[in-house]
């Protein structure tokens, strides 16, 4: 195998690494290339290319992600990560840890850990790489980097959501959940909500939100409802899609450009969160992006109209 196709075979893992601690399909993206560009660089052959090339691709994200907590620190309304539709990494012995840490919900709780905590929490409950080959990642002993693992898992724990394991179930529990949004039902909607349920986006101050951020199950609800025949009169279709490992749905517009993401955590046979992206920053990797402001307008206009 030669070092190139080393390097592609290796891809996928070193993007879901980076993307995790990252939370960024971009930065990801380009952590990887500059991993490329080191690796063809480099004149030596490592005994396992795989433990270098992800050594490698964590500190580049390390640093990445040190100079991001300062624009996030910033970020203006709540922070979500960069949907993400697929994860091209597929391992089926850990299936379920490389599941739960694609969610929104566990990406954001992640934003609580130091850059270090990220990268061992990632490296190790995620990938289940061994303490030796994180400490070369990171550049801390191995005794130090069990701490920072201990302490990692122990804030993840303290705030990690358990969502339904059931695939399908989730999946089912959606399709009605979105049947009963394009119907503008509320007794249904208000069904299939948590009585802590909330609504939140993410626009980054730059694009206009359904709601900024609505709790309880009646107001989520009627707002859902009243969007509906909106949504429909400027041309925006939801389509269901799974957006990091979660149901959710694709929003576009009348010509197929992308206006948002919903992402839905469910607990219990109810609907726990609803998060939407609707920043246009965060949407460019999946396609063109729709103008959420002229949007918003003939949305107005239709809202003006007699019914």
């Amino acid at each position: 195998m030669t070092r190139t196709e080393e390097f592609e075979d290796l891809r996928p893992l070193l993007f879901s690494i980076a993307y995790r601690i990252l939370g960024s399909v971009t930065e990801a993206e380009d952590a990887v290339q500059e991993t490329w560009l080191r690796w063809e660089a480099s004149g030596t052959r490592p005994a396992s290319s795989k433990a270098f090339l992800s050594a490698v691709v964590t500190r580049i994200s390390i640093d990445v992600l040190r100079s991001a907590r300062v624009r996030r620190e910033e970020y203006v309304g709540p922070w979500f990560p960069e949907p993400l539709l697929s994860d091209p990494y597929q391992d089926p012995e850990r299936s379920a840890e490389l599941a739960d840490s694609l969610s929104v919900a566990a990406l954001v709780l992640l934003e609580r850990l130091s850059p270090l905590e990220r990268a061992v929490f990632v490296l190790r409950e995620v990938f289940g790489f061994g303490f030796p080959e994180i400490a070369s990642a990171v550049g801390r002993s191995e005794a130090a980097c069990r701490q920072l693992a201990v302490r990692a898992r122990r804030h993840m724990d303290d705030g990690r959501p358990r969502f339904e394991a059931d695939r399908r179930e989730r999946q089912e529990l959606a399709e009605r959940f979105f049947d009963a949004f394009r119907e503008g039902d509320v007794d249904a909607l208000r069904e299939l909500l948590a009585a802590d349920v909330h609504l939140v986006g993410d626009s980054g101050g730059k694009a206009p939100l359904v709601g900024p951020h609505v709790f309880g199950p009646d107001k989520v609800a009627r707002l859902l409802a009243a969007a509906a025949p909106q949504f429909t009169a400027v041309g925006v279709a939801l389509h269901v899609q799974e957006i990091n490992g979660q149901p959710g749905a694709l929003l576009r517009d009348r010509d197929g450009r992308i206006a948002a993401t919903w992402v839905l955590d469910i607990l219990d046979g109810q609907i726990q969160a609803i998060r939407s992206v609707v920043n246009p920053d965060k949407l460019a990797h999946m396609g063109p992006v729709a103008d959420a402001w002229e949007l918003k307008r003939e949305a107005g206009e239709f809202r003006k109209r007699p019914q």
